[in-house]
């Protein structure tokens, strides 16, 4: 139970992984979800100096559209938003690349806003193993005093793209709870990037987080996943790790263009084909299940959860009150 400092009960609605073609129109169909607060994915592959342009066209989305988001940097700008009817919007990255190979630059891109760094991008990083690599051997020695970089000046390690043991790794170095923003258990779809059930184990008894995540690559019968087998692997995951430890990570990815896919995947270290070329069976941004198109669909997780038996509590903890506490936590 959350009380404001008038002892007015609240609820906080959080998506904490998306990545879209953003716009006013996105902006709006987050507001009419209700969010409160979205983390955004403003790096994959970009370096500290690409970086900055990002955060220049982040800066016209804030100016244009003053009305429905604002840059969030704590817990407090959750409640900001609550209280004035707008979406915190939290930047992460989705790989180290931007810090390079100066730890410096870790204390720099908090300073501009990041507050979620992952250690790396399905690939071995300079940091750590990626869950596509044949080889984990885990946390690199830069990986370390990143970590212990990243604890101080306040980014929270998300390990949501990694190999097992890298994982595990930043589990037990780590001096603060990490995350893992967007993903979901292997014991119900095995995807590479889902996570072994000892995995989250370990995670939730360290006091990280587990983003659920409605991608369909990592959904069982993908774009025709059903909300029913959703919410029971939800109820499943909450038995296993406890239901404050578990909330949503959508990674929603609306409105881009297939090519985004491709660059997503190979960044600057492989050729880039062209969509499709090649192959037989062209590759692209997935459907989305009918029940969860955008943001709006909160609205049926909400219906699904309360129907495989979550308590009004438990409902609303998902929804967004774990993620708020869990910001509280890490300032």
């Amino acid at each position: 139970m959350i009380l404001d400092d008038k002892n007015t009960f609240m609820n906080y609605k959080i998506d904490n992984l998306q990545y879209c073609n953003w716009s006013r129109k996105i902006f709006k169909i987050n507001r009419e979800a209700g969010l409160d607060a979205v983390h955004v994915t403003i790096v994959y592959h970009e370096d500290f100096d690409e970086l900055q342009k990002v955060l220049n066209m982040w800066n016209n989305h804030f100016k244009e559209n003053s009305d429905l988001i604002f840059l969030g940097k704590s817990y407090l700008d959750i409640e900001k938003a609550k209280k004035d009817g707008k979406t915190a919007i939290f930047f992460g990255f989705q790989n180290c690349s931007p810090v390079e190979d100066d730890i410096k630059l870790i204390e720099k891109v908090h300073e501009q806003g990041c507050r979620f760094m992952q250690l790396t991008y399905n690939n071995q990083s300079l940091l750590a193993t990626g869950c596509y690599e044949k080889n984990d051997s885990g946390v690199t020695n830069f990986g370390r005093e990143a970590i212990k970089e990243m604890n101080r000046v306040g980014i929270v390690i998300d390990m949501s793209h990694s190999a097992e043991k890298s994982t595990l790794d930043a589990i037990e170095i780590s001096e603060k709870p990490i995350a893992i923003t967007h993903a979901n258990p292997s014991f119900w779809h095995k995807a590479i990037r889902n996570k072994s059930e000892d995995l989250l184990k370990s995670l939730a008894s360290s006091g990280g987080m587990l983003g659920l995540s409605l991608y369909p690559h990592h959904l069982k019968n993908g774009s025709k996943c059903t909300l029913d087998s959703f919410c029971e692997m939800t109820a499943r995951t909450a038995e296993i790790i406890g239901v404050k430890n578990i909330g949503i990570g959508s990674d929603l990815c609306i409105e881009h263009p297939n090519s985004v896919v491709e660059w997503m995947r190979n960044g600057t270290w492989a050729k880039i084909k062209k969509y499709g070329e090649g192959s037989k069976k062209k590759s692209g941004f997935p459907i989305q299940p009918d029940w969860f198109r955008d943001a709006r669909g909160f609205k049926n997780l909400q219906t699904g959860l309360k129907k495989i038996g979550f308590k009004n509590e438990e409902v609303n903890d998902i929804l967004g009150n774990n993620w708020y506490n869990f910001y509280k936590g890490i300032n």
